[in-house]
């Protein structure tokens, strides 16, 4: 269904649809390449619980692309979703650059979080640069550095553009590397270059929330694939440390998408953590 959200049309799924059920919100990644598949396929399981709303952010797969894309104004658009819910407080969840976003809504919206799960993410910047390196050491695949450049700086040019810069790098991935399935979901990501490139370009250059991070007083539950290129097993440290009484838990085989790869263990993980959450908060 489409919601409109800030005078943005948001494509909204809401699973387990029940009024006496705690609500969830799970934001995906990738900005301008994500969409709510991915969340609706980690996620899904959880609705036997909860209300779990998967999305698709402003400017990013099927929904409406009015700017900006700020962190801010995609905080916001989960502060209406959830309102549109009719939900007091959430449990907001967010993976890779989605986990970007889940750390800044329970930063600038405290009140209304229950619990803070993430996936794969980073406090900072400077996964970028550990990415690049990991990227160009990898023995893989032989990396076109001119469209890793590209993708990663967020000056990618078109969409078509975008696509191609996305297929050199999604090889390094997944833990096990399977090109039926690389090929398969590039064909079947939805492109938004302007999006990518405003995340990339504007917003990644200068997000660092490390000094903000014991702000968050409510139970997070950090979560990383240990062979994780991208936003390396570093990051999820950093966060772990920052935020107080932070829970960390390393997939020891899994790349960027432990809850795709060890789908088991993530949802009894995370299952595990929900259950401990205090029920007035959920």
């Amino acid at each position: 269904m489409f919601v409109e959200i800030n005078g943005n049309r948001l494509n909204v799924e809401v699973l387990g649809d029940a009024p006496d059920r705690p609500t969830m919100i799970v934001h995906h990644g990738a900005p301008g390449l994500g969409s709510l598949a991915e969340p609706r396929a980690a996620f899904a399981p959880f609705a036997d619980a909860y209300r779990v709303i998967v999305f698709d952010a402003r400017g990013s797969g099927a929904s409406e692309g009015n700017p900006p894309f700020t962190h801010e104004q995609w905080a916001a658009d989960v502060d209406g979703l959830r309102a549109w819910a009719g939900a007091e407080k959430i449990v907001m969840a967010g993976g890779s650059y989605g986990g970007f976003i889940a750390m800044e809504y329970a930063l600038r919206y405290p009140d209304r979080v229950a619990g803070l799960v993430l996936r794969d993410t980073a406090a900072d910047n400077v996964n970028q640069e550990l990415a690049l390196r990991n990227a160009l050491a990898s023995s893989r695949v032989e990396i076109d550095r001119a469209k890793l450049d590209r993708i990663m700086s967020g000056t990618v040019r078109d969409d078509a553009d975008l696509k191609d810069c996305w297929a050199e790098i999604l090889p390094l991935y997944d833990h096990d590397l399977d090109w039926a399935k690389v090929r398969q979901r590039v064909e079947n990501t939805p492109y938004r270059y302007a999006t990518h490139n405003f995340a990339f370009a504007v917003n990644q250059p200068n997000y660092d929330i490390k000094p903000l991070l014991p702000r968050i007083g409510c139970p997070t539950l950090v979560t990383v694939g240990r062979h994780d290129w991208i936003t390396p097993v570093v990051c999820s440290e950093t966060i772990a440390s920052l935020v107080p009484d932070a829970r960390l838990v390393v997939f020891e085989h899994s790349g960027h998408s432990p809850q795709l790869e060890e789908a088991e263990r993530f949802q009894s993980v995370v299952r595990a953590f929900l259950a401990e959450l205090p029920t007035t908060a959920a």
